[in-house]
């Protein structure tokens, strides 16, 4: 035989697979009709390993049986979803527990950041909630997260991103710790300046101080100089160690609203390495609401610790036409090269397919969390 003559005996066979496959998903359909009216869960693990030794068995190699068993992994997973989506129409899927709401109440509340006056984390809040905003700081990230928890804030601003540096991890840890929740996210950009005391100058100069990630962003200029570098906890410690010393050889590297705040000279602006250096900031609550208007998800999951365990996850995003725009991975405590992911993907809470895709994900995922929608 030719090529052509057995490209056509291929697609004869690939005819009979799609009128077989659709044939399957027919009766899928009955059978979530089935669980609908029983109660019963969709995902049956058992089942599904019974049904994918059986049919690797019916293989003539080994080559075969694998394959096999990946295809029949893609049809059951392409019935469950379907399901799913079933039980998403007849309106039979948990309730996810958020509120919509068409703005946050921000008039009187208080809100509460990290580090110390002059932060960037303030400058952060100051846009999203305006100068005029009741707010206090304290000194970690997690005496932010309590202080929502318990009720002493009713917001938090925690920065969760720069575009240079990455992630913040210890802020994905406390928010799969804690039972708070996103509402809204700011972005600011970074322009790191050099401060010094009034009257001072370049030429005085000797010691920098600041956080380790601003002097490492700031590393090409300030090499340029031989300064002596000094790592402090934070921008805006450093900035406030500067102003109540009064030495005119000690400056700090700190946002320009960290001078306003202390009464420094702004030396040098523009001392990022990048001149496109962003953080991302998210505005936290204690409280299960979304805005009606919120178009990105986040979310986070344990997979089982096996071969295709976060592909299959992943599948439901395909499945419901979701963009997904960020993952990231953290370690699990005391469950050695097992990890926890992060995912931020377009969508409301209200929209059918978002609510299918989460149905998915908690039934077949570990211990499975809405972060927030925002």
């Amino acid at each position: 035989m030719d090529l052509t003559e057995l490209r056509e005996q291929i697609d004869e066979i690939d005819s009979r697979i799609v009128a077989l496959y659709e044939r399957r998903m027919e009766i899928s359909r009955e059978v979530a009709e089935y669980k609908l009216a029983t109660g019963k869960k969709i995902l049956d693990r058992q089942r599904e390993q019974e049904k994918l030794a059986k049919v690797r068995a019916l293989a003539h190699n080994e080559f075969n049986s694998k394959g096999i068993g990946e295809l029949f992994e893609q049809i059951m997973s392409m019935s469950r979803k379907l399901q799913y989506q079933l039980l998403t129409e007849r309106g039979s899927l948990d309730r996810l527990p958020f509120i919509g709401v068409d703005s946050l109440e921000t008039e009187n509340a208080r809100v509460v950041f990290q580090g110390a006056e002059g932060a960037y984390s303030q400058a952060a809040m100051v846009q999203y909630f305006g100068r005029s905003v009741n707010s206090f700081h304290v000194d970690t990230f997690r005496d932010a997260m309590n202080a929502i928890e318990e009720g002493g804030a009713d917001f938090a601003v925690l920065p969760i991103e720069n575009s240079t540096a990455g992630i913040v991890s210890e802020i994905y840890d406390l928010l799969q710790e804690y039972e708070n929740y996103i509402v809204g996210e700011q972005v600011i950009k970074i322009e790191h300046c050099l401060l010094g005391v009034p009257g001072g100058s370049l030429e005085d100069v000797r010691r920098v101080y600041s956080h380790p990630q601003s002097l490492m962003q700031s590393s090409k200029y300030l090499a340029d100089h031989g300064w002596q570098q000094i790592s402090m906890q934070n921008n805006a410690f450093a900035a406030k160690k500067v102003a109540q010393e009064g030495d005119p050889a000690q400056a700090a590297v700190a946002g320009e609203h960290a001078a306003e705040v202390y009464g420094l000279k702004v030396l040098q602006r523009r001392l990022n390495n990048s001149g496109t250096n962003s953080t991302r900031f998210i505005i936290v609550t204690n409280q299960k609401i979304f805005r009606r208007d919120a178009g990105k998800v986040s979310i986070c999951f344990e997979v089982p610790h096996e071969s295709g365990s976060l592909y299959h996850m992943l599948s439901h995003f395909i499945y419901n036409n979701l963009n997904m725009t960020k993952i990231e991975s953290r370690p699990i405590e005391d469950r050695n090269w097992e990890y926890r992911f992060f995912i931020d993907f377009e969508g409301n809470l209200a929209d059918s397919a978002v609510k299918n895709a989460l149905r998915g994900l908690r039934g077949e995922a570990r211990n499975m969390k809405i972060l927030g929608n925002y």
